[in-house]
């Protein structure tokens, strides 16, 4: 029996260990370069009124510590008053804020930007106020669009 079990366990364990993408990490094809890329998806957030905090190049520090990486660059922006009511649902979702986008360029030049689907923090977040669910299907649509939008030439 004890070796059934351990068997059912094991296996159990690696289905687990697929290593395809979660369904709610979304990732959109860009056709622009992976600067073009970066610099467009800047721009449509500030022309959707949305704030700007921060642009992290990964790829550049890694060359600061000697070190290579393909291009990698995470845009932080959001909406603070959007953002201000989910935390005050719950204040762990501060940990997913402000919303962030992941563009990165492949060793054959393919450019692609991935975010979290928001919907995934109804879930890991326990949201359940009808508000904020709004807001973060709200959120959803917009990090759709943007990364859309982005990766049109």
């Amino acid at each position: 029996m004890t070796k059934i079990i351990l068997a059912g366990l094991i296996t159990l364990a690696l289905v687990g260990c697929d290593t395809k993408k979660g369904t709610f990490i979304n990732t959109v094809e860009s056709q622009n370069d992976h600067a073009t890329s970066v610099k467009k998806l800047e721009n449509l957030i500030k022309t959707h009124g949305l704030v700007h905090f921060h642009t992290i190049d990964h790829q550049a520090n890694a060359k600061d510590v000697k070190m290579n990486l393909k291009p990698e660059t995470v845009v932080v922006f959001g909406n603070p008053k959007m953002g201000t009511v989910l935390m005050n649902c719950n204040p762990s979702m501060g940990l997913e804020l402000p919303l962030r986008i992941l563009i990165t360029t492949d060793y054959e030049g393919r450019t692609t930007l991935t975010y979290t689907n928001p919907e995934y923090w109804s879930l890991k977040h326990n949201i359940k106020d009808q508000n904020c669910l709004s807001i973060l299907n709200k959120a959803k649509m917009a990090l759709l669009n943007l990364a859309e939008e982005t990766g049109k030439k």
